[in-house]
C-alpha cells in the first residue's frame, strides 16, 4: 500500500505538487501510527521546505534515557525517476516500523524523520542537524534508510564499490550497514541485531568517510558532520540496482520479500536500541 502511494517523481522543481502530497501522506501515516507529528521548516532553493517528524515518547522516562533514537529516510527523488527503491522503499519500511512499534513500550523516545531535499546536497538533513547542534539537543543515534528494496540471489548481481577495504559479497542479497569511526558502537549494535534477520555487511569508515565518497551519499552524512552517531542502511544503490536514478526505478523491480526482512530487522534493532522497560 505504502509503495503504491509513494512511488512517483517527487522533485522540488519538476514535480513540486507530488512532493507536497508525499509530505502530507507521510504526516498522515505517522499520525495514524499514534505519533506526535511536527514539521521542521527550512529555507532552500528559494523556497520553504519541510522535514516531517513523528515522535513516540515513552510513558515515563528513566533518568539518562531522554535523548531520542532517530530512524530516517528521505522523501524526494531526482528529476525523471519515480524513485521506488530511491527512496519509497525506505519510507515504506519506516512507516511499517512505526506501526509495528506502536503498541510496544520503549524506554527511550523514538523519532521517525522523513527528510526533504536529500537529492539536493542533503539540504533537509543538514538544516535539521545544524538545528540540533545549535540548540544543543543530544540524540542517541540515527539510523538512516537509503534504498532498501532491491535484491537479487544471482552470482554477480553485486558490484564492488571502489576502495572498500573489506570483502564484499558478489551476490546482492544483503544490506550494508555503514558507520563512521564515531559511530562504531552504533554500527556494531545495529549489525548484531539486524544480522539475526537478514544478511548484513557492516563497514566502519575513517573520519567522516571522506576517503570513500560512496559511503557519504545519504542523510547520515549530515549527522556525521555535526558529530552525531549515525549509520546508513542500504542495498548499495547503483552498485546493485541498474534502475538507480532512472525512469525504470519502479515498484515492479523491487524484492518485496527482501523488504519484509529489512522491516523485521529494523524493528528488532529499534527495540534493542531504544530498550524495553524491565518487568
Amino acid at each position: 500500500m505504502h509503495l503504491r502511494a509513494l512511488a512517483g517523481e517527487r522533485h522540488p522543481f519538476s514535480s513540486p505538487a507530488r512532493l507536497h502530497r508525499t509530505e502530507q501522506y507521510l504526516s498522515n501515516q505517522l499520525s495514524e501510527a499514534g505519533l506526535t507529528v511536527t514539521a521542521h521548516e527550512f529555507e532552500a532553493l528559494g523556497g520553504i521546505y519541510r522535514n516531517v517528524i513523528g515522535t513516540a515518547s515513552p510513558h515515563s522516562l528513566q533518568e539518562g534515557k531522554n535523548a531520542p533514537l532517530i530512524i530516517a529516510a528521505h522523501y524526494d527523488t531526482v528529476e525523471g525517476s519515480p524513485g521506488a527503491d530511491d527512496n519509497a522503499s525506505a519510507l515504506a519500511v519506516l512507516l511499517d516500523v512505526a506501526q509495528r512499534l506502536k503498541e510496544i513500550s520503549l524506554e527511550r523516545p523514538v523519532q521517525y524523520i522523513a527528510f526533504c531535499l536529500e537529492e539536493e546536497n542533503l539540504l533537509g538533513s543538514r538544516a535539521y542537524t545544524a538545528h540540533l547542534a545549535a540548540t544543543q539537543q543530544p540524540i542517541q543515534g540515527a539510523v538512516v534508510l537509503e534504498c532498501v528494496g532491491y535484491a537479487k540471489d544471482e552470482e554477480g548481481s553485486q558490484k564492488i564499490p571502489p576502495g572498500v577495504p573489506i570483502a564484499v559479497p558478489t551476490v546482492g542479497n544483503f544490506l550494508a550497514v555503514i558507520g563512521n569511526q564515531a559511530s562504531t558502537s552504533l554500527t556494531q549494535a545495529v549489525s548484531r541485531t539486524m544480522g539475526m534477520h537478514i544478511p548484513i555487511v557492516p563497514l566502519v569508515v575513517p573520519g567522516n568517510g571522506e576517503v570513500l565518497p560512496d559511503t557519504r551519499r545519504s542523510d547520515h552524512t549530515a549527522f556525521w558532520e555535526q558529530g552525531f552517531p549515525a549509520v546508513m542502511l542500504t542495498d548499495t544503490a547503483n552498485f546493485r540496482n541498474p534502475h538507480y536514478h532512472r525512469p525504470t526505478d519502479t515498484i515492479d523491480t523491487l524484492n518485496l520479500d527482501f523488504m519484509a526482512s529489512v522491516a523485521d530487522a529494523v524493528t528488532a534493532a529499534m527495540i534493542a536500541l531504544a530498550g524495553q522497560p524491565s518487568t
